[in-house]
């Protein structure tokens, strides 16, 4: 038998006793899952409050949120959607490859979701940068010539507040999928026990989908004008 296939049976029959508060794995993995759900509520309870502030300065000050968005990349915030998107598909990947105990798979898809994430990461830091050159970090030198300066102040505040809290997000994220390479690279995630991959997965979906409201929201309203 090949090694692979060893580390495959193995994953196969590995179980990991519950903690002693439950009665059974099936319970554990049924309280972990709704303890992430949970978790997930109220981080859309803490980015909808962002996107509630959004929404009413976007009313309030219509054509300088358009001004302020055609201040930012589309084709780096394009790029960076898509990867977000490949990630999605490698963390689903992942997931699977835990539920049917391919090790090999599951360390694959971690790094490569790993991989796309820190891409992004990249990316968002190459725009930060960008604008902080450009003088459209708020602060003592923000710099835009225009009428319509204080309420492009106020677009970029909430451009840096909801994209960074996000890249802070994905940088969590990173780092438990770190923990979970780790952890399914020696064999511990099979199909009787991956519950802490699917957790993980389900927090990488979320900030994935926040992404894809910021997307629209920052970088495409108001082109076609």
């Amino acid at each position: 038998m090949s090694s692979e296939a060893a580390a495959a049976a193995a994953a196969r029959h590995a179980t990991t006793a519950p903690a002693h508060q439950f009665d059974s794995t099936a319970q554990q993995r049924e309280t972990a899952s709704l303890g992430m759900w949970v978790f997930l509520v109220t981080e859309m309870m803490f980015f909808g409050g962002l996107f509630l502030a959004y929404v009413v300065y976007r009313a309030a000050y219509p054509r300088a949120f358009v001004l302020g968005s055609h201040e930012l990349d589309i084709v780096l915030g394009t790029t960076n959607t898509a990867v977000l998107i490949a990630s999605s598909l490698t963390m689903a990947l992942a997931v699977r490859s835990a539920q049917l105990g391919r090790r090999r798979g599951l360390v694959t898809f971690l790094v490569l979701t790993m991989i796309l994430g820190s891409v992004f990461l990249g990316i968002k830091a190459y725009e930060y940068h960008h604008k902080y050159v450009e003088g459209f970090v708020p602060g003592p030198y923000f710099h835009y010539v225009g009428a319509e300066e204080p309420h492009v102040r106020i677009f970029f505040c909430l451009y840096f507040g909801l994209t960074g809290l996000h890249a802070l997000h994905m940088i969590i994220g990173v780092g438990v999928l770190a923990v979970m390479l780790v952890m399914g690279a020696r064999g511990r995630f099979g199909p009787n026990y991956y519950n802490p991959i699917e957790c993980s997965g389900l927090y990488w979906h979320f900030v994935d989908i926040v992404w894809i409201f910021l997307f629209p929201l920052l970088y495409l309203v108001g082109r076609h004008t």
